[in-house]
């Protein structure tokens, strides 16, 4: 498994300084946020403009682009981040599920679109890959479960996050054997109660919170995966640099002392 950070977590902060902060704290890559109004970074109406400057900065920093987040199936913009993706060498691309909750319609609805956007996916040679969401559409192991089946694009992923996971009601080690075998990409973050948002940036951080992260590393681990496992804290962009450099740091001694535990690294 390779550990890295969602740039997102330095919202507030240059892109430079988010590479080299999620550096110092020992990371393997990052995961570029492509998240508008959360951050700065990876903006993809001028993806092309800022391509040269991502790939100095990963060079500089020794961080590998393990993927990128950008939320929204709008297919204009999704065509965007294949683009970057593939200039860039971004083989995973995160987005959200949208839709609500528990509404039928809104399940197909979603999941065709998925569908859709998995096709092109493909045709570039890049991973799409969707989480369970508290109250999207998608949001729990057996709406996870319905998009595996119903979307058979080798190009469609799994994204885990145990903190949507837990939040829902479930059991996230218990989800994730049952949904690993499309699991393509990981994001983490812990969680202090089962209450909708996932609270402080600080209480997102590895360790601080109810769930159980050492058990899920290591299911991970017993299942076989070998793919990014990227921090990924919201809430922080008014944060001064220190505040999100010691979340970032905290959380990786965590994740590194989880793989340990059970034989990982």
């Amino acid at each position: 498994m390779k550990l890295g950070a969602n740039s997102v977590l330095f919202g507030g902060h240059s892109m430079e300084a988010a590479f080299k902060h999620i550096a110092m704290a020992g990371y393997d890559g990052i995961e570029l946020s492509a998240i508008d109004g959360m951050s700065e970074h990876l903006v993809l109406e001028r993806w092309q403009e800022q391509a040269p400057e991502i790939r100095r900065l990963s060079r500089e920093y020794g961080l590998e682009l393990l993927a990128m987040e950008q939320p929204r199936q709008d297919p204009a913009k999704m065509e965007l981040a294949y683009q970057a993706a593939v200039e860039l060498g971004i083989p995973v691309i995160n987005c959200g599920p949208g839709g609500v909750a528990d509404d039928e319609e809104s399940v197909k609805g979603v999941i065709e679109s998925l569908n859709s956007l998995a096709e092109r996916a493909e045709t570039y040679g890049v991973t799409l890959c969707v989480k369970a969401h508290v109250r999207a559409a998608i949001h729990d192991t057996p709406t996870t479960l319905r998009a595996m089946r119903e979307i058979s694009s080798p190009a469609f992923g799994i994204d885990m996050d145990p903190s949507h996971i837990y939040r829902g009601g479930e059991n996230p080690v218990e989800a994730i054997e049952a949904v690993i075998s499309r699991v393509k990409h990981v994001h983490i973050r812990d969680c202090k109660g089962r209450q909708t948002n996932p609270g402080v940036p600080e209480m997102q951080a590895n360790g601080r919170g109810d769930i159980d992260l050492v058990g899920y590393i290591a299911a991970l681990h017993r299942n076989g995966y070998e793919g990014p496992v990227d921090l990924e804290i919201i809430g922080a962009k008014e944060y001064d640099l220190v505040q999100c450099a010691v979340i970032a740091a905290e959380s990786r001694g965590h994740m590194q002392a989880c793989m340990q535990a059970c034989g990982a690294r």
